[in-house]
Order: structure tokens, then C-alpha cells, then sequence
């Protein structure tokens, strides 16, 4: 088995405000999209597509899962298929749901999504494996699809609809929606009453309403308001059978980088689980764990330790170590606070 400091396809895990501790598995290796948000945390999109490849092979994914499960590491509560683009473009992602719920039959996979390859029925069948998928979207308003997602070509919004409309008909398990809404971009009223008619159409098992904390591909993604924020939750809350709705606070779009960041302390079962079920890791384990980590998104060091299970003190000296090695940097426009991987 590989060590652990060779893990290509796997980081965190992360604490995700929707589904606890989450290791992210990267499905595309590389900045793959069929959408260019100007919100996108990981950067601009690299290769933008509608074409299915397998670009990060089934092998690889599980041979890596596999190492993971045999040296113990901390163990999550959902294994999230995400990445630096929409994993649904791997085009063996069947085969990828399947292999996680075999090595790990007793940990639900997560699968987010764009939406955009869900008017293909194929993508619906693959995706009908996993115990729980995420859909974003973000804007019914085309206008607002063109500004704020930037999609390929070929990818037609009111197609997306039907094909999420499609998908919920066929699924029976959970569905959590996300919108991120971005200032004077898609936070119009056109928008809100257009997804206030829709949810209900849908029936989510759960609505995440969300904005900007951490800067995105472009400076025309500003945050929204707290009032705003406030209003659109209340408003979408209640336009369906929804049964929770985010309240994990403002935090950027979890779609590319396999999950998004709670804030606060890690609760006492997720800190039961790390410590019950994970082996001390070595200085080199954590160090490449922390660094596949805030590769995919930015980070604080205190949500890298409750996420590790890691010593307080421990992270601090690992952190200022990588820091040295000019390994990390301070992401400055988010505040000291926040790490991200040097370039």
C-alpha cells in the first residue's frame, strides 16, 4: 500500500457542515469544469467541458482508499466525490460510488454537482448509487446562469432544471440543495421568486442558502449581506417540505473542493470518532495530510486540527513549519487566519 504521504485523490478529512467529517476525493486531478463560477475558490477553470473521461482512474481512487482504511487514519462519516471541477465528468463514476460503499460499506458516499450533466440519464443512473447527493443552482434567471456560472457550451439551463426535476423523481434518497448567491449578481427578486416556485417542485431534503468568505475566481463575486442572506433563507426555507435549512453561516460553495467549513468546535461525537477509530498520525503523515487539504481550499489551523484530531500545539509547531518551508502561505485577503497552498 502507499504511504500516506502519496495520496493523489484524497484530502481532509474536512468538518462539513452538512455532512460532519468528510474525506473529499478529487475525481478530476486537475481544474475540470463544465461551469467557470467567478466564485470558484479553486481558481479559473483549466479545461472547460461537457466531455466525459476517466480523468482520475477508478484504480487509483480505490487503491488509495483502500491504503487509507488499512494505516487507520482518521475515519470519516461520508466519503464526498468532489474535487477541483464537477466530478460527474468522470466518466466512470459508477464504478468509483461502487467501490467506496464496498471498502467502506458502513460510510455513505456524497456526491456533489454542478447540475449541468444531469439532463443525460445515464449520469442519473450513476449517480442513483450514492446515499446522498448535492446539487448547486445557483440562478434560474439566464442571464444570471451566463454571468455568474460562465458555462461551456452546449449547457442549457432550462435543461439542467428538468433534468434535477428528472433526477428527484428517480431518486429516492436525500438531496441537499445549495445556492450561492453573490452581490448584485444573482441575488435579484426575479431570482428568489423563480426558486421559491421551484423548490417545492424538487423537494429537497434540505436547502443551504450560502455566499462569499473566501475570494473566488473573480473580484465580482462579493459577498451578499447578512440581511439578504437572512431574508433569502427565511423565504426559501419555507417554500418547501424541506427539513433543515443551512445555518452553518457564510461559507463559499463546497461543489469543487469536496466541502464546506463549519465554524466553531468540533462536536463530541465527531471528536469521538477521529480519536476511537484513527492511530496517532506521524509528523509526515499530518504535514501531507494538512498540505492535500488546503490544496483544494483554503483553511485555518484550527479547523484543520478539529478536522485531524490533531494536538493544539502539535498544529501550530506543523503549520509553522510548512510556513518556513514556503510549502503555505496567509491567504491576506482573507486575514491571517486563513492558509492556503503556496503557488
Amino acid at each position: 500500500m502507499k504511504p500516506a504521504t502519496h495520496f493523489k485523490t484524497l484530502y481532509g478529512p474536512v468538518r462539513s457542515g452538512r455532512l460532519g467529517l468528510s474525506l473529499g476525493v478529487d475525481l478530476l486531478g486537475r481544474r475540470i469544469c463544465s461551469l467557470d463560477c467567478i466564485y470558484c475558490e479553486v481558481g479559473p477553470t483549466r479545461i472547460h467541458t461537457l466531455q466525459r473521461r476517466p480523468y482520475m482512474p477508478t484504480r487509483t481512487i480505490l487503491d488509495e482508499l483502500r491504503a487509507w482504511k488499512s494505516q487507520q487514519l482518521p475515519r470519516p462519516e461520508y466519503i464526498t466525490l468532489g474535487g477541483l471541477g464537477e466530478p460527474c465528468l468522470n466518466s466512470e463514476l459508477a464504478q468509483i460510488i461502487a467501490g467506496c460503499r464496498d471498502i467502506f460499506p458502513d460510510i455513505p458516499v456524497a456526491v456533489l454537482t454542478n447540475s449541468t450533466l444531469l439532463p443525460d440519464p445515464a449520469v442519473r443512473r450513476e449517480l442513483a448509487g450514492a446515499q446522498v447527493v448535492l446539487p448547486s443552482m445557483d440562478t434560474l434567471v439566464q442571464s444570471e446562469f451566463i454571468r455568474i456560472n460562465k458555462p461551456c457550451k452546449d449547457v442549457d439551463l432550462n435543461s439542467m432544471v428538468t433534468g434535477l426535476l428528472d433526477f428527484r423523481k428517480e431518486y429516492s434518497r436525500q438531496i441537499f440543495l445549495e445556492i450561492l448567491l453573490t452581490r448584485g449578481v444573482n441575488d435579484s427578486e426575479k431570482n428568489l421568486a423563480l426558486l421559491r416556485e421551484f423548490i417545492p417542485r424538487l423537494a429537497p431534503d434540505r436547502v443551504d442558502v450560502v455566499t462569499m468568505t473566501r475570494p473566488g475566481a473573480s473580484p465580482l463575486a462579493e459577498a451578499i449581506s447578512d440581511r439578504t442572506l437572512s431574508e433569502w433563507r427565511s423565504a426559501l426555507c419555507t417554500a418547501g417540505p424541506m427539513s433543515a435549512l443551512s445555518q452553518v453561516g457564510q461559507v463559499n460553495s463546497e461543489r469543487n473542493a469536496g466541502m464546506d467549513l463549519a465554524s466553531g468546535p468540533v462536536d463530541g461525537h465527531q471528536a469521538d470518532l477521529l480519536h476511537k477509530t484513527s492511530e496517532p498520525l506521524s509528523d509526515d503523515a499530518a504535514r501531507d495530510l494538512i498540505l492535500n487539504s488546503l490544496r483544494r481550499r483554503p483553511q485555518t489551523v484550527d479547523q484543520v486540527r478539529a478536522a485531524l484530531g490533531l494536538d493544539g500545539a502539535r498544529t501550530e509547531t506543523l503549520f509553522a513549519d510548512l510556513f518556513a518551508q514556503g510549502l503555505i502561505r496567509h491567504a491576506h485577503e482573507l486575514g491571517e487566519d486563513f492558509y492556503q497552498v503556496a503557488p
